[in-house]
């Protein structure tokens, strides 16, 4: 398997709503590889499968150490008031702008035996969970954040070198 590039902003597969994916598939553990590979790089925390050019549910993390993938997740529960936290994308390079996020999440999915997952945290675990699922919902970070940040984003993903 290998390493993929990286989608940006005004790929249409970055605004595709993810479907489910088949566990005991050949191709899901082939996509399982390349999200694992993908997400090893410094400076990754997550990748979703959309971020690769694949618009099925599924995504790899790498926080703290702790390297895994999830398949077909959902949100099982978000707890306490959404605050701002710096955050970024591979997908909009190079620029960060304070998100909404709430500070606990978990989600639940299943692995490429079927068997359940559950990732569960606080701090950059909850904000990860947070922002994958946005992408696996065919969103970027950008449309979480507040009216006016988000007009300021634009404006800063328009002047960028990659766009």
């Amino acid at each position: 398997m290998s390493v993929r590039e990286i989608r940006v902003f005004g790929d249409p597969v970055l605004r595709e709503r993810a479907t489910p994916v088949d566990p005991a598939a050949p191709a899901t553990a082939a996509l399982v590889q390349d999200l694992l590979d993908t997400v090893q790089l410094p400076g990754r925390a997550g990748v979703a499968a959309n971020q690769i050019g694949v618009a099925k549910a599924a995504f790899s993390y790498n926080v703290d150490g702790q390297v895994g993938y999830v398949l077909n997740p959902r949100i099982d529960e978000v707890r306490g008031e959404p605050e701002l936290v710096d955050e970024g994308c591979l997908s909009v390079p190079e620029l960060g702008f304070p998100t909404p996020r709430h500070p606990f999440c978990r989600v639940v999915g299943v692995d490429l035996e079927g068997a359940e997952v559950v990732l569960e945290g606080e701090g950059l675990m909850a904000q990860l969970l947070q922002h994958e699922m946005g992408h696996l919902d065919g969103r970027l970070y950008l449309q979480a954040l507040e009216k006016e940040m988000r007009s300021v984003a634009m404006a800063e993903v328009r002047k960028a070198a990659w766009y």
